[in-house]
C-alpha cells in the first residue's frame, strides 16, 4: 500500500490554516484539480470534489468527514470512480510561532495506486500545499478575508 504524507510549516496560527483549509470559499484558492461543492467541516457532513474528468477518473471524488477537532485534525474519506475508499488527513499543531502542517493521504493499493500516489497525486499536492496555500495564507487578513487588491485567484477553473 503507498500513501502520499507532506509536512510544511507555515507562519500563521493554526486557527488561520484551518480556516484557509476548511472554507469552501477559501478552499478554491490552493486546489488545484477540483473544486469543493457541500464541504464542511462537521463529522458526518457528505460532499463532492468536482474536476474536469480525464482518462481513468470521471471528475468526481465523494468524501465524507470522519473525524473533526478544529484547528488541530480534520480526517475525511476519499473515493474516486466508485474504487474503494482511502482517508485524508490534516493534523496542525502550534509550532515555532505558526504551524506545522501535516499531510496525509493514504490507501493506495496495487501498482495503479502506486503509480497514482508518486507520479500524479504527489506532484499536485506539493503545489497545493507548499505553492498556492501560501499563498492564500498570505494574502488573508485578520478576519480571514482576502486583503483588498488581491491578485489571487480561484485555481480551478471549469470549462473548456
Amino acid at each position: 500500500m503507498s500513501e502520499i504524507r507532506l509536512v510544511h510549516e507555515y507562519p500563521y496560527p493554526p486557527a488561520t490554516v484551518w480556516l484557509a483549509l476548511t472554507d469552501p470559499a477559501l478552499m478554491r484558492f490552493w486546489m488545484v484539480a477540483a473544486r469543493p461543492e457541500g464541504f464542511g467541516a462537521a463529522v458526518g457532513t457528505r460532499f463532492k470534489f468536482i474536476g474536469k474528468p480525464q482518462f481513468g477518473w470521471n471528475g468526481i471524488v465523494l468524501g465524507e468527514v470522519l473525524e473533526s477537532r478544529a484547528p488541530s485534525l480534520l480526517r475525511y474519506s476519499w473515493v474516486a470512480d466508485e474504487g474503494d475508499a482511502m482517508v485524508v488527513t490534516y493534523r496542525l499543531e502550534p509550532h515555532g510561532g505558526g504551524t506545522r502542517f501535516t499531510f496525509e493521504h493514504t490507501g493506495f493499493t496495487g501498482v495503479g495506486g502506486l503509480l497514482l500516489s508518486k507520479a500524479v497525486m504527489t506532484p499536485i499536492r506539493k503545489t497545493m500545499f507548499g505553492v498556492n496555500l501560501p499563498a492564500l495564507l498570505a494574502d488573508l487578513d485578520e478576519d480571514g478575508k482576502l486583503r483588498s487588491g488581491s491578485t489571487l485567484r480561484p485555481q480551478f477553473q471549469e470549462g473548456p
